[in-house]
């Protein structure tokens, strides 16, 4: 067999674009691994790419930034067989996918498809934002946007697993549920309850992982400590805020942000190294799930696009080949 099936758009726009095709299987070069993909997650960053919200350099028209599946080639330090979590850079909604060598780990023990699909891309973004960047310790207190979101489930268990506490914002019942029953203290209704005054009146939080953008960014700064941090890694409601920057100084307030596709495979490298540390055992003993709301098949791609950004999803959605 010398072709696969992949997921691509030619221009950006609705869920509606995405198309599968027939395309030669891509062979790998020196230092990369030729993957049998037997999971995909869908991700955030992928429907930015595809509508175009995203300014990212790299826009390829091909989504897919995780995988998991089966090595094809030897070499690399992986023999024909293993299974690995890839992260890539794109073309992960496909068959097969080529990926740098050092971007792959093998999945944690007793994973496997769909589950494995859509752990690595989201753990090494937690990871990186609410322990490197965030500087999120024990003592402190974490608040969690978009807390029953595949990001949110898996910083949620993270933070609770390391003794930390936890709140969260959700946009239904269930979802605030879902939040609660992973070790989020508690998860507010952002459609129809406030949840600045009452974490104002619990004290406060140090470090905010946010989804939302411009429109929660005074809010973000009225809930947040002296000397918190505000770690943006998505802006759904808009990339643009006015900032009181007093409100900024009178709390020694941080706000930082970051992007994983674009870094380099060095880069990633190190990140993963310590997702393999710190989250691997975790997922291995049982202290930390994979929430899978939803898995599809790979010609299905655009429906698991409308589903997420209608919010009718929790957790992670997964392709399937």
């Amino acid at each position: 067999m010398s072709t696969m099936r992949a997921v691509y758009y030619d221009t950006p726009g609705g869920p509606d674009v995405l198309k599968v095709r027939e395309e030669p299987i891509p062979q790998p070069a020196a230092g990369e691994v030729l993957v049998r993909v037997a999971a995909a997650g869908v991700n955030g960053a992928d429907l930015n790419l595809r509508s175009g919200r995203s300014k990212s350099a790299d826009a390829s028209g091909r989504p897919g930034l995780e995988v998991f599946g089966h090595v094809v080639n030897d070499g690399e330090g992986f023999k024909a067989g293993d299974t690995v979590c890839a992260l890539v850079a794109g073309g992960g909604y496909a068959e097969y996918v080529v990926v740098p060598a050092v971007q792959c780990l093998p999945p944690p023990a007793g994973l496997g498809a769909p589950e494995a699909g859509g752990i690595i891309e989201t753990a090494a973004t937690v990871w990186d934002n609410v322990f490197e960047r965030g500087r999120l310790v024990k003592g402190e207190t974490l608040l969690v946007h978009g807390g029953a979101s595949g990001i949110g489930t898996t910083a949620i268990q993270l933070a609770h697993a390391r003794g930390i506490r936890v709140f969260a914002t959700a946009g239904s019942k269930d979802k605030c549920g879902i939040a609660e029953a992973l070790g989020a203290e508690r998860c507010f209704n952002y459609r129809d309850e406030d949840f600045v005054a009452p974490i104002v009146k619990a004290g406060g939080v140090d470090v905010i992982l946010d989804v939302a953008g411009a429109s929660y960014l005074a809010r973000n700064l009225e809930m947040l400590r002296m000397d918190g941090r505000i770690v943006v890694i998505a802006v759904n409601t808009g990339a643009e805020a006015t900032l009181d920057l007093r409100a900024v100084m009178s709390k020694r307030a941080v706000i930082t942000g970051s992007m994983l596709k674009t870094r380099t495979p060095a880069q990633k490298q190190a990140l993963l190294k310590r997702v393999c540390e710190e989250m691997w055992p975790l997922y291995a003993s049982g202290r930390m799930k994979v929430i899978v709301g939803k898995v599809l098949p790979l010609d299905r791609a655009a429906e698991a696009h409308a589903a997420m950004e209608s919010g009718a999803t929790h957790g992670k959605v997964i392709l399937v080949p």
